[in-house]
Formats: C-alpha cells, structure tokens, sequence
C-alpha cells in the first residue's frame, strides 16, 4: 500500500487522499445537480498544486509546502503539479489524473532521479499520470461538458484564490464557483483517515511541549524552549514543517497574541517569577497541530498566577463538558467569557452581576480573541464562513470568532480559552465608565504587568462530546510536578 512516511514514522496511506476525492465528487452531484443543468457527460475537477518560490530575486527556494486544497485531493508533494478528477455524471464514478512537470535531464545531476509517469502513479496510487504539457492534449481527448475550477477567498487571511490558468482553457465552459464551499465543507468534517494524523501530530507536538517545560528556567531565552521544539518534532517525529510561527513569549510578552514574529523573534531572557506562554504545533503531510501551554518559568505557581491560570483551566473545562454535535459555538464562546468573569470576579478583581459584565463585552478585554478555530490542512482551516453558515457575530467581544456554526460530529477545533493584561486594553476599560464600574481598580492594576495565560487543546467533536488531542499537563498540580522532574 503507497502511503507518505517520515522514516518509522506515522503512514498516511494513499486511500486517504482517493476518499477525499470520493468525498468532493460526492458532494458534488448531491448538492449541485440542478445547478450543474448535466443530464450526462464528462464533469471535470482541474485543480493547479503549489509552484515553487525564490526568496525575493535569489535563486534559493523556500522550502515548498503543498497548497492545501491539492493536498486534500492528491497528496502529492511535489509543486508544479495540476490534478484531474473526472465525474460521470450518469454513474457518479470518479477517475483521477496527476500532471507532474516534465523536468530537464539536468534536474537529475542537482535534485535526484527523474521518476518516470508509472512511478507517480504507484507513489500516489491516481488511475493516470502525464506531464503538464500533456494537459492541452488531455483535455481535447477527454472533451468535458463543464470543468469546475477552485476560486474563493479566504475568510481569515481575506486573500482570494484566483482559478488555475492553463493551455486551450477558452475552449471549455468552466465555473470557478461552485467548487469552493463544497469542497471547503468536505474538509470540515474529517475522515477516520484524517482523524489518526491528526492524532498523530498533536501527540508529537505534546510530547514536544512537555520536554520543552522541563527544559525551560530562569535565564534560558524564549527561542530556546522554540528550538528544542521544532528538534523535538523533527528528529522524533517526522516533522519538517510547524503549521505557523512559534510563539513563545515571557512575562509582558505573553501578552502579545501572536508574539514570535520577525520584528519580535522570542528573543527575550525569561526571567524568575515569570509566567511562560508557549504556543507550537507541529505538521505532518500537511496536517496541523495548535496547543498552547502556559506555565511559571520556575516551576512553581504563585498564587497570582494560580488565580490567573485556575480562572482559564475553569472555563476550558467548561466548554470541553458541553461541547457537542448540535452545540453552538458562539454560545461556547460565551460559556468560556462568563466562566472566566465568575473566577475573576471570586479572586477579587472583578465585583458586579456576571450576566451584566458579559452583556457589556468586559470578558473582551480579558480575552479580545475568539475561543477557537477549526484545524486541519490549515491551522486556521476553511469552512468558517461559508455562505450557508451563520454570518460573523457583530457585537465587538464576538466578532473574532474564526466560526460561529453549530458544532458536528467529526469537526476538529481548537478550544483555547485566555487572560491577558494588555496595556493598551487595560487603559481603554479604565476609561470607560460602562466597563470600569465592575472593575476593582487596585486588584486590576496589580496585574499590569503579568502577561498572559492561554490554555489550547485540539479537540474532534463527537456526537456525545469531545476527544483531546493534546496530551500535556494541565492543572496547576501536574505542571508542577512535570517540571520538578526535568
């Protein structure tokens, strides 16, 4: 059986990619028969995989990574692919075609043996290969009805995908529209395929978090704890890629949602006392990990930081007990917001109805960002908002939501509560007198410079609840003790 594998590493077999495949053609004739106004005949999918890029003008390549449409499709994981899948329409029966590049001999002596059509096709288990300058000719042979191309825009980046160009494409009647939210949607919901990668990756990832906690002490620089990570998942698991920038930020700058950036490169000397905010996740054949760890660089918790961290723990445990096919997660959202308020509100901080404090948006200041996000081939996956689902809340302490659909069994999401003292968030509550009324000033302003606490787990909604991915410590007792044990 053909499969992708990183030494001894997790198999991902080729028959997860031919499901997907069976998946989208499905979908298709189920939902858009009428709209497609194909009695009989060719449909034809034709989508474009990732080409290669140079770092700015220099002939250095970035390390390629598959676009993650083609990778749900095919798993090929070489660029300057284009892939087929026929559909009959009277039989619902699916070929597939890959169209790899037809490669100089010179590519031999620099990059390694040319493998031949025959070879592709056994590696990635498709009915046909040819190369791309076949494609022309293909389709003249082939003589489609309809071929439907993959256009949309993303709803977190707002980047739209522009559909493939490609040789004689005038000749055809094509529809760049219609594929997009059905396949989208086929990816929301993973298969039993998907699911034990998924798995795999988030374990790999937590093993890799738990080593770095052990490691990680006073006077270490946060892109230390960054690179026993990224080694960790690589030399352990397989990993060559993290899903996103690792973001492992101390003190003040665990309060920076997305700290680790280039202009702030997890360059700071972590400091005794300081609470640790570390988020990684590592990629396995192009599916991703998320998990979110915070802990006290020493070891030891101080009661402030254990009013902090408790108040989060509290409402993660909250969501992950209701969370549920049927379930909405805006009101998830709101269960975790009026969770933390409660705790908040019981240490001190806060004084006040808690329905009220909600109903103002004050948990936004404590947490401007949404409780999570749907994960897959992308860490921010697609299928948010798609145009049959529920529109993007309006009210500020909403808006960030990522999703606001009712939860299904077999979706795969991050459930990742948080509480941070940003400035800057800080002084805008302090200068509003709708939200500072609920505020204990004195007990507020202590914690100015504490940072930040974020708890996330990758969790597959099930019809009766949820399944953790993430297996790392999480109560203040057994961070505790793992990091006594390093």
């Amino acid at each position: 059986m053909a499969c992708f594998q990183m030494g001894s590493c997790h198999a991902v077999p080729m028959t997860l990619f031919k499901n997907n495949r069976n998946k989208v053609c499905k979908a298709i004739l189920d939902n858009s028969q009428e709209s497609l106004k194909l009695s009989s005949g060719q449909l034809i999918i034709l989508l474009e995989g990732g080409k290669d890029q140079s770092l700015y003008n220099t002939d250095v390549d970035y390390v390629f990574r598959q676009e993650s449409y083609f990778q749900y499709m095919f798993g090929a994981k070489e660029p300057g692919c284009y892939g087929i899948v026929n559909i009959d329409v009277n039989t619902g029966q699916a070929t597939s075609v890959l169209f790899v590049p037809r490669l100089p001999e010179e590519y031999e002596t620099w990059m390694g043996a040319l493998l031949k059509p025959e070879e592709f096709k056994a590696m990635y288990e498709v009915d046909e290969v040819y190369y791309v300058d076949d494609l022309e000719a293909y389709l003249e042979k082939t003589t489609p009805k309809l071929i439907l191309t993959l256009s949309g825009t993303n709803s977190d980046s707002g980047l739209t995908m522009q559909p493939p160009e490609f040789a004689g494409k005038d000749k055809y009647v094509t529809n760049c529209d219609l594929l997009y939210p059905i396949i989208s949607e086929c990816r929301v919901i993973k298969s039993k395929e998907e699911i034990e990668v998924l798995r795999y990756v988030a374990k790999v990832s937590s093993d890799a978090h738990i080593k770095v906690m052990q490691f990680i002490r006073p006077g270490r620089m946060e892109f230390e704890g960054e690179s026993l990570f990224l080694h960790h998942a690589y030399s352990v698991g397989g990993c060559r890629h993290a899903s996103y920038t690792c973001i492992c930020g101390s003190g003040v700058n665990s309060a920076i949602l997305h700290y680790g950036h280039a202009g702030a490169p997890n360059n700071r000397p972590i400091q005794d006392g300081e609470m640790c905010l570390f988020d990684m996740g590592a990629n396995y054949c192009g599916y991703a990990a998320d998990i979110t760890c915070s802990f006290p660089a020493n070891g030891k918790f101080t009661e402030d930081q254990k009013l902090i961290y408790n108040a989060v723990l509290a409402a993660r445990n909250a969501v992950m007990e209701t969370a549920r096919d049927g379930v909405s997660w805006v009101d998830m959202h709101k269960l975790a917001g009026k969770v933390l308020l409660e705790q908040l509100k019981a240490g001190g901080m806060l004084t006040g109805d808690v329905d009220e404090m909600l109903e103002a948006g004050l948990s936004g200041v404590f947490q401007p960002h949404g409780l999570g996000h749907l994960i897959g081939l992308d860490v921010h996956d697609v299928g948010g908002y798609l145009p049959t689902e529920p529109r993007r809340p309006s009210e500020a302490w909403l808006s960030k939501l990522r999703f606001a659909r009712i939860l299904k069994a077999g979706m795969y999401v991050t459930i990742e509560p948080g509480c941070y003292f940003i400035r800057q968030l800080m002084d805008k509550a302090l200068a509003d007198p709708q939200i500072r009324k609920y505020i204990n000033v004195e007990v507020f302003e202590r914690f100015r410079n504490f940072g930040g606490v974020r708890i996330e787990d990758d969790v597959l909604i099930t019809k009766t609840g949820t399944e953790n991915f993430a297996i790392v410590p999480r109560t203040v007792e057994e961070i505790e003790a793992t990091m006594a044990a390093k």
